[in-house]
């Protein structure tokens, strides 16, 4: 028997089963235009960039997979990189789960990616890979915070909150996606930490909870996430700039 390592295989895991409330009534928030494109399309290309990324799997409404798949295949991808779609759950942690079961049983590593981050450079999705593969079992990007945080005692929609701790800034990070995991270690954390209501939103913090150590690398600016009217402007924007560059 060879004790030769397993050759690297990383996949992605793209959760676009939520419906995105916060930017109003209409499609779901993945499927939204950006560009002229929808959003979901422009992450699964930022993934596909990737060429440590070998396979996608977009993990689609209950009840839209088929319109999903249909939408990914009117768009082209480079022809390295398969797409898989499945249905998800009615949780974001149910999503990932089943992204997680359709994958094949040679991916070594994983990355979970939001839909809703269309625009994350590919130098980014490259430093998480590059960080799992030197052996980081969970790896996320993040940036410093630009304003100061408060932590409050919540009180009722527009009631004034007394202010009740102020981190240091210099030790806080603003986490993005792709996270990145040694697949095995993402699956025992699934298997380990039940869904409890809306189930977890952090598959690292589920990762620290089995009280394994989560790296960080740094991110970008234009990994930020698309969820109010806002961010589809600034998007616009980046996309616009990127096109005119040629960067895109």
């Amino acid at each position: 028997m060879s004790d030769a390592p397993r050759p690297h295989r990383t996949a992605a895991v793209i959760p676009a089963a939520g419906r995105g409330v916060r930017l109003g009534p209409g499609a779901p928030k993945a499927l939204r235009a950006l560009g002229g494109t929808p959003m979901l399309i422009h992450a699964v290309r930022a993934m596909a960039r990737s060429r440590a990324v070998s396979l996608v799997v977009v993990v689609a409404p209950s009840d839209g997979a088929a319109e999903v798949r249909h939408l990914l295949d009117e768009h082209p991808l480079p022809e390295r990189t398969e797409v898989l779609v499945v249905p998800g759950g009615d949780t974001r942690q149910e999503s990932v789960r089943a992204g997680l079961a359709a994958l094949p049983a040679d991916v070594t590593s994983v990355l979970i990616h939001d839909a809703a981050r269309p625009l994350v450079p590919v130098d980014t999705v490259d430093a998480v890979v590059e960080a799992v593969r030197d052996g980081a079992p969970a790896v996320v990007p993040a940036l410093p915070l630009a304003d100061t945080v408060k932590e409050v005692e919540p009180a009722g929609p527009g009631e004034p909150e007394p202010v009740v701790a102020t981190p240091e800034r210099a030790r806080l990070r603003a986490v993005q996606t792709p996270q990145g995991f040694d697949l095995a270690t993402l699956v025992r954390a699934h298997e380990a930490i039940a869904v409890n209501g809306e189930g977890a939103t952090d598959d690292a913090g589920m990762v620290e909870r089995l009280g394994t150590t989560v790296m960080v690398v740094p991110g970008h600016e234009e990994a930020f996430k698309v969820t109010r009217p806002l961010d589809l402007v600034l998007a616009e924007a980046v996309l616009a700039r990127r096109r005119a560059t040629d960067a895109y």
